[in-house]
C-alpha cells in the first residue's frame, strides 16, 4: 500500500504528521513582533521573568508554545498569545528564534568541572542545551531558573525528567543551580 498525502484544511498535513509547509523564519519574523515586549525580536529577554529564547533549539519552543496553546501549560500571557496561532504559525516562530545563534560565556575563573552535576548533560555546563528538547539556561535570571524548578518540584509543571530531578532539590540546591546559570555570559548574534 503506498503512502497518499493528504491535505487537510487549515493545517496541510501529510499522511504521518509532518507539515507540508516549511518552516518559514521570515515569516515567523513577522510573528515575532508580538514577543518583543517580553523576549525582544532576537530572542534576548526584555523583562527578568521572561527567559531569553534567541538560539533555543526549534524542537523545544515549538513544543512549549503548543503547551500553552492546548492548555498543557498556562500563563496569563502566553496562553492568550498562543491562542491566536497556527501550528504554521507557532512553527514559523520557532524557526525564527532558533535560526539565531546562543553564544555562552563562563565568568572568568569557573571550569566547566564546576557546573551543576544533575543539569549538565541535558543543558550543559555553559547552559547551552545539548538536546533538541532541552532549553538553554545560559544568562538567564537567577530568578526565572529557580522559579521553574520550584514549579516542577511542587507539580506545578510537568516533565518526565524534570520533575524527577527537581522533587529532590533543596531550596538552596535550586539557587546554586540558579545562581550558576545567571552568571554565565549570554550573546544572541544575528540569524545564521
Amino acid at each position: 500500500m503506498r503512502a497518499v498525502a493528504l491535505t487537510i484544511l487549515g493545517g496541510l498535513m501529510l499522511a504521518g504528521g509532518s507539515s507540508a509547509l516549511a518552516d518559514d523564519p521570515a515569516e515567523g519574523r513577522k510573528i515575532a513582533n508580538m514577543c518583543a515586549t517580553c523576549h525582544g525580536v532576537d530572542g534576548y529577554a526584555q523583562i527578568p521573568i521572561a527567559p531569553h529564547i534567541g538560539g533555543e533549539p526549534k524542537e523545544y519552543l515549538e513544543a512549549q508554545l503548543m503547551a500553552f496553546k492546548t492548555g498543557q501549560r498556562e500563563h496569563e500571557m502566553m496562553s492568550i498569545v498562543t491562542a491566536s496561532l497556527s501550528a504554521q504559525q507557532i512553527s514559523d516562530v520557532a524557526a525564527w528564534y532558533a535560526s539565531h545563534a546562543a553564544v555562552a560565556t563562563l565568568p572568568d575563573g569557573v571550569t566547566e568541572q564546576e557546573a551543576p552535576l544533575a543539569c549538565v548533560s541535558c543543558h550543559g555546563a555553559d547552559g547551552i542545551s545539548l538536546l533538541l528538547d532541552a532549553p538553554n539556561l545560559a544568562g538567564e535570571v537567577n530568578i526565572y531558573i529557580d522559579t521553574q524548578l520550584k514549579a516542577f518540584r511542587n507539580g506545578k509543571r510537568q516533565h518526565e525528567i524534570m520533575s524527577e530531578i527537581a522533587a529532590s532539590l533543596t531550596d538552596e540546591e535550586i539557587r546554586e543551580i540558579a545562581d550558576w546559570y545567571s552568571n554565565v555570559q549570554l550573546e544572541i548574534g544575528p540569524p545564521k
